[in-house]
């Protein structure tokens, strides 16, 4: 690079991080972080609790933000002091020249952001996990696919919050559904909702014959009380069991887990996290409004695409990607041709090629 081309860099770094400020509402979160940090210092802060844990996860959510931003502008200065050293003496060129590649990638990251635009983008989210037909092989499918998505939850310094847990007979998991609290969560992961497919050397079987397995992800976005979900409390059974699971906080011997059916849709919620009975149904009531939000918003685009005479992508039960462990090895997602052949990495967390690839496509199918 020319001195001239990293000057014409550095103008536009800084052209684009201050575009960032506005759109990150940079001024306004740091306000709130030292209204949540005054908060903390009060003595009485955990006297209430559930009011502490939101000033907590406030604090984090506005660090989440405004801590990569600082550090954005901070190297941004020293590339700009660099430039001036650069101008007087060829031998810093070349440690500009890195800068500027880093300085670029950083910011590509931040402005990611700039696609999570939607309405509930910044939000939580509920996060579920149904095993497909197959017995034991898809429910150990269903497990596989629930530690990958826990494990990029943690690279990403997101929290999740176990829901409702249904164990397979013999190995694996039926069904999960999870809490997840972070930063433009539901964002980044509302792509991943869809039919996964693998493809393997079933270890259940003794003849080691080559299984295909099928489960479906929901994701769908944590909606306060200010959204209006209409739902009749006559469409709605209640149930109350056990929890289930391997032991712990989560199994009681009282009928604490609630399983609440919406008649009409035929929509399924449970919750067995909270030993008490009305926090499981408070929460299944939350995932509900939520499933049926998203449920009347799908039906409303549907018809609008009806009315225009388009055709849409049955988002529920399209299958989405595939993981082939034999007789070759290839993760593809069938929207975004995005592949790799790492598969030991993607069922270990790194899959942010596939989440960044469909949140920079804005949820359209790459051309064929």
């Amino acid at each position: 690079m020319t001195l001239e081309e990293l000057q014409n860099c550095s103008r536009d770094f800084r052209g684009r991080l201050e575009h960032l400020r506005g759109f990150l509402k940079i001024e306004e979160r740091r306000a709130e972080r030292q209204a949540a940090e005054d908060r903390m210092a009060a003595p009485d802060f955990w006297d209430n609790k559930d009011a502490a844990q939101e000033t907590v996860s406030t604090l984090s959510s506005c660090r989440a933000i405004i801590e990569p931003f600082e550090k954005m502008g901070r190297q941004l200065d020293d590339f700009e002091a660099g430039i001036e050293l650069a101008a007087e003496d060829a031998e810093f060129m070349a440690e500009s020249e890195k800068q500027a590649l880093q300085i670029g990638q950083g910011l590509d990251q931040m402005e990611l952001l700039s696609f999570l635009s939607g309405p509930f983008d910044r939000n939580n989210f509920y996060f579920s996990v149904h095993a497909g037909a197959g017995g034991t092989e898809a429910c150990d499918w269903g497990s596989m696919l629930l530690r990958m998505y826990r494990r990029y939850f943690e690279r990403r310094g997101w929290k999740d919050e176990m829901i409702d847990m249904q164990p397979g007979e013999e190995a694996g998991v039926k069904s999960a559904t999870f809490r997840v609290f972070g930063e433009f969560a539901y964002g980044y992961m509302k792509g991943e909702c869809g039919v996964h497919r693998l493809v393997r050397i079933s270890p259940f079987d003794s003849n080691a014959r080559r299984h295909t397995s099928f489960c479906s992800v929901d994701i769908f976005p944590e909606i306060d009380d200010a959204v209006e979900v209409e739902i009749d409390e006559n469409d709605l059974r209640i149930d109350t069991y056990r929890a289930s699971g391997a032991g712990g906080q989560h199994v009681n011997r009282t009928d604490s887990a609630v399983r609440i059916t919406h008649l009409p849709t035929g929509i399924v919620v449970c919750c067995q996290n909270e030993r008490s009975q009305h926090k499981n149904r408070d929460t299944a009531m939350s995932i509900l409004r939520a499933r049926l939000y998203e449920y009347r918003r799908r039906q409303q685009e549907e018809r609008d695409a009806a009315i225009r005479g388009e055709k849409v992508e049955n988002g529920w039960g399209s299958q989405i990607r595939s993981y082939v462990l034999q007789p070759y090895q290839m993760v593809k997602d069938l929207r975004t041709d995005v592949e790799t052949s790492d598969t030991t990495g993607v069922l270990d967390g790194d899959i942010e090629e596939f989440v960044e690839a469909y949140v920079r496509c804005g949820g359209k199918p790459s051309a064929q």
